[in-house]
């Protein structure tokens, strides 16, 4: 059912298809799925539910794919997870984040820049000059990656990320292996560098981070790096492109958030609904590592289920009308960021990223509307690989 190809336009009928069978569903593909917002938040912080990464053979081709994702936060346990998670947030609370914010203002702003000609015509695609490019100079300003390189990273992320799909393509499993071996070669380069005369960036305070006699072996160092850019990056993109199409898709709504704003008030929560309303990550699979349960069904040893965090955010049981898009929703939190000890390290920059871009959107036009979508063949990570808007100012 999951390659269903309804799931890649509108998933959202499937999974209430599912979520209707149970909290935790058979789909005939081997993997059980939580369908439900309490399913899917039991299984993402059930400690007996590993996240348990597969190398991929033959080993000689797959090397660094393997070792990129074998020695990342993410797909570790404790207690590696554990070390890892101290040592990467240890570099991360240094303040980089909060130090971002005029930049991140100022990028949003270059950005719209050239913007109103192409406005005024209909023509202006809010994915290839706004929501792509924003993220990867972000990326690149907490790193401090050199500017010429930069047009690098897009690239070598949806290469690596197209992997995450429930089927990648022998065509697509190429040109992961290739990205992963350029990312993992630059971003040890770079390090080397950083080693030897540091700044002020997260990659020098990555290098240079320590607790105790423990620090970050070179491997993990890059995994690390590799990491920040393809979540980060690919959730920002997606997430600010899905967000956006609700709020304008929903009645009022873009009338009522602009009003909101000229009143002084913050996007959190435009935020947050944007996240729930259309998640940009729909399945994150796990696998147990003894046997246990999941919404009250067993789950043994070996097993692999996965949240479909899609069902769990327009779940009806734990919010008021799903469907629909509500600017100040208020209710429980979504689980676009994950839970429990995976809780994503990177939360904070990423809502301080789609809260300046989407705020600087609305202050830089007068009353937007969409001309064209169209939507990534994807699954796993949701998103659009074009977005024409207009605008009524322009």
């Amino acid at each position: 059912m999951l390659d269903d190809p309804a799931l890649r336009v509108d998933p959202y009928p499937v999974l209430a298809g599912l979520r209707e069978r149970g909290a935790l569903v058979d789909t005939g593909g081997g993997v059980r799925v939580a369908t439900t917002r309490a399913a899917c938040d039991e299984l993402l912080r059930n400690r007996a539910l590993g996240r348990i990464f597969t190398p991929r053979e033959p080993q000689q081709t797959w090397e660094t794919f393997n070792w990129l994702h074998a020695d990342s936060v993410l797909d570790s346990e404790p207690p590696k997870h554990t070390r890892l998670r101290r040592l990467v947030a240890g570099a991360f609370g240094r303040g980089h984040v909060a130090r971002l914010a005029p930049t991140i203002e100022r990028i949003c702003r270059e950005q719209l820049a050239d913007a109103r000609p192409a406005l005024r015509d209909g023509g202006w695609d809010v994915v290839e000059h706004y929501a792509e490019p924003i993220p990867v100079r972000v990326i690149a300003a907490l790193l401090d990656w050199p500017e010429p390189d930069q047009h690098l990273l897009r690239p070598w992320s949806q290469a690596i990320v197209q992997m995450y799909e429930l089927a990648p393509s022998d065509e697509q499993c190429a040109a992961a292996v290739r990205a992963a071996g350029e990312f993992a070669s630059y971003v040890d380069d770079l390090a080397d560098a950083r080693a030897k005369k540091p700044g002020d960036d997260l990659l020098s305070d990555l290098v240079r981070v320590r607790d105790g006699s423990d620090r970050l072996s070179r491997t993990e160092l890059i995994a690390t790096v590799v990491l920040l850019l393809n979540a980060g990056h690919e959730a920002s993109v997606n997430g600010f492109g899905n967000g956006l199409l609700s709020l304008l898709a929903a009645p009022g709504a873009q009338r009522a958030v602009r009003q909101h704003l000229a009143d002084g008030g913050s996007l959190d929560t435009v935020v947050e609904e944007m996240l729930r309303h259309d998640p940009p990550l729909q399945y994150f699979e796990r696998t147990a590592t003894r046997d246990t349960t999941v919404a009250g069904r067993p789950v043994a040893e070996g097993e692999k289920v996965a949240a479909l965090l899609g069902a769990a955010a327009r779940d009806p049981e734990a919010f008021d009308s799903p469907d629909e898009f509500r600017w100040d929703r208020s209710g429980p939190a979504h689980l676009g960021f994950g839970a429990g000890i995976h809780f994503c390290l990177g939360a904070p920059l990423a809502r301080l990223e789609l809260a300046t871009s989407l705020r600087e959107l609305l202050r830089h036009t007068a009353g937007l509307s969409v001309v064209d979508v169209e939507r990534r063949p994807t699954f796993v990570l949701r998103g659009c690989s074009r977005i024409v808007v207009a605008d009524s100012s322009a």
